[in-house]
């Protein structure tokens, strides 16, 4: 019997292995897709249904157009108006409302006096992302109140900022998170896949009879990772379809190019999986330790915080990680429709980490065989 034979009945049994009980099935298919929709709109970078409080010192027409324009914004749902500075703090300190605008009584007074007047924002400093957020709001519609008094007086700004968002133009979340999901279910599957491999072995006993087999350790490595880099691939293909089919975020850039860098994506991850494989002798182990190297990944990736936030130290530990790499792409693909010159920058790094964690998984494993 020939090495390649021997190969392709492990991939075959490991195949039939993963989808021959339900319960099997049921974790491969169903927790991604539920966490693609769950992550979809419940991970939002956008901050929506915020709570406000006013407080409205002023009697005239110009603070009651400033709270008209706060009231008519979408983002404010919850509307609270306050008659003393004593109501305020306890809205924040209870967490009843993320900010309080303070409008002056004299704001419409110096306005008509073409003075300038000031409008106070308190924000809730425990949810500083949140804070910042709903400050930018809020800064805007003050913005644009100013420039159509502006107007309105026939005054010339000396300095107008005209903003235009390049291939988000309305910036959707949407288009940000659904992309970012393909390669973090691909990773999280492709580990799962990985990390239970031999481990379910070790637990249903049939571990000692690989070993007798004729397979050689490399052999056994590449019947155990050709496997879940079928299922890794699978999975994130129909969620890239799925984000275009179901969510309508835009493909602009190339297929190939997208199946081709997912591909060398699950090649870097699954010698993670692997390792984590052979150190674990139960599965509860596997997913656990899966679980340790997702976490670090997807928070260094550049998903939930810019890499360029981070300290340099760190920046240079993100080269490590494969997830940082691949989000470039897949972003670039569907958003930016970025050449091939680019996705090959950016996924050369991911066949030098699938070389390096593959071979030293394959040393690892051949030590404990001895």
């Amino acid at each position: 019997m020939s090495a390649f034979t021997c190969i392709k009945a492990l991939i075959i049994k490991e195949l039939l292995m993963l989808f021959r009980d339900p319960k099997g099935r049921i974790v491969l298919i169903m927790p991604p897709l539920m966490q693609l929709l769950v992550f979809s709109f419940a991970a939002t970078l956008e901050v929506k249904n915020v709570s406000l409080a006013i407080y409205n010192e002023d009697a005239g027409k110009h603070g009651y157009a400033l709270v008209q324009r706060l009231a008519g914004s979408p983002t404010f749902t919850d509307l609270r108006f306050v008659q003393t500075l004593a109501e305020v703090e306890p809205l924040l300190d209870q967490q009843q409302v993320l900010a309080v605008v303070h409008i002056p009584e004299q704001f419409s007074h110096d306005l008509d006096s073409n003075q300038s007047s000031s409008v106070q924002v308190l924000l809730d400093g425990r949810r500083s992302n949140a804070a910042q957020i709903v400050n930018g709001y809020l800064t805007g519609v003050i913005q644009n109140y100013s420039a159509e008094l502006q107007q309105v007086a026939q005054i010339t700004p000396l300095v107008v900022l005209v903003e235009r968002n390049w291939f988000n133009e309305n910036l959707l979340y949407l288009w940000f998170t659904v992309p970012s999901l393909v390669g973090i279910l691909a990773m999280l599957v492709a580990l799962i896949v990985t990390a239970l491999s031999v481990a379910r072995e070790r637990e249903l006993g049939t571990f000692d009879q690989l070993l007798v087999s004729p397979l050689q350790a490399p052999e056994i490595l590449l019947g155990k990772t050709m496997p879940a880099i079928l299922v890794g691939f699978a999975e994130g293909s129909i969620i890239a379809f799925l984000g275009v089919w179901l969510f309508g975020v835009p493909f602009t850039g190339s297929v190939p190019l997208l199946l081709a860098a997912l591909l060398v994506f699950v090649f870097s991850v699954v010698g993670v999986g692997l390792f984590i494989s052979a150190l674990s002798t139960t599965q509860q182990q596997a997913i656990l330790g899966a679980f340790v190297f997702m976490v670090p990944a997807v928070t260094l990736s550049g998903y939930a915080a810019p890499v360029e936030n981070m300290p340099h130290w760190l920046q240079s530990v993100t080269w490590f990680n494969p997830l940082t790499h691949f989000l470039i792409t897949v972003k670039g693909l569907f958003l930016k429709n970025i050449p091939a010159v680019d996705v090959w920058a950016h996924t050369w790094p991911l066949l030098v980490i699938g070389c390096v964690t593959l071979v030293l998984a394959g040393w690892f494993f051949s030590r404990r065989l001895e």
